[in-house]
């Protein structure tokens, strides 16, 4: 049986304000917990599992130290989890240490302007990681990196990439040398027409008003996705995993 005051320390950590005195967040689910144990097996410091679930997660469980790891039922596990419907295992992680924007260029990097829903935020994660982008800089209006929907979202793709919170507009600025800057805007060029880059910041607005004045000033290629049907806008997470296609793909 789980304790009361452990309950309720768990799911305080659906609050940012929780989340950052603590320094710790949650991670639900088989795929991502696997993700969790594999990548990062230091920084769980407890595991809630059903019965089911630790039977089939046996081998990778050797890497954790048994005494964090605590079968539950059913009912506890809806009591602990931040989700509708509850799926098999919780982890309890411990936050990595903050994570500062680079100092060069010298690959294409991420640069989030506001991107406020945690979906969006999370699948930006997952698709910037599938595209080989490690690097992501965002506003410090963006979403919680650990927020529960973000980590739901990234499917473990949070572990692989270095997310930093700054003022973009002058990290920028601060940058040595040219930097190109490819912009996400209604008006521009067709992003077909570019070809890969090795390195560049990639720029993406909010989720209904698009990059800010101050980012759009800094923008050197202001890329658009052509439309064809009659759709009014594209999704942000959509949109950007077009643009990464195009900017990273190897001829």
């Amino acid at each position: 049986m789980l304790l009361k005051s452990r309950i309720k320390y768990i799911q305080s950590l659906g609050h940012k304000k929780s989340r950052q005195e603590a320094g710790e967040f949650l991670a639900e689910g088989p795929k991502i917990a696997a993700e969790c144990i594999r990548f990062a097996a230091q920084d769980v410091r407890a595991v809630y599992a059903l019965k089911p679930w630790l039977e089939e997660a046996s081998r990778i469980l050797t890497k954790l130290d048994p005494g964090i790891v605590q079968e539950v039922d059913e009912l506890d596990l809806l009591r602990l989890s931040q989700l509708q419907t509850p799926n098999q295992v919780l982890l309890l992680m411990a936050e990595r240490p903050r994570s500062f924007p680079p100092d060069t260029v010298d690959q294409p990097i991420l640069v989030l302007d506001d991107i406020q829903d945690p979906g969006n935020f999370g699948t930006l994660l997952r698709t910037a990681d599938w595209f080989g982008i490690h690097s992501i800089v965002c506003t410090r209006d963006c979403a919680d990196l650990y927020n529960p929907k973000v980590i739901q979202a990234s499917m473990g793709s949070f572990l692989r990439c270095s997310v930093s919170y700054t003022e973009p507009a002058e990290w920028i600025d601060a940058l040595p040398g040219q930097v190109a800057v490819y912009g996400t805007l209604l008006e521009g060029q067709g992003i077909f027409e570019y070809g890969p880059i090795d390195r560049g910041l990639i720029l993406v607005g909010n989720e209904s008003r698009g990059l800010s004045p101050g980012l759009q000033q800094r923008t050197t290629h202001k890329v658009t996705i052509p439309r064809i049907g009659g759709a009014e806008s594209l999704n942000a997470a959509v949109a950007a995993g077009i643009v990464m296609s195009v900017l990273t793909r190897k001829l």
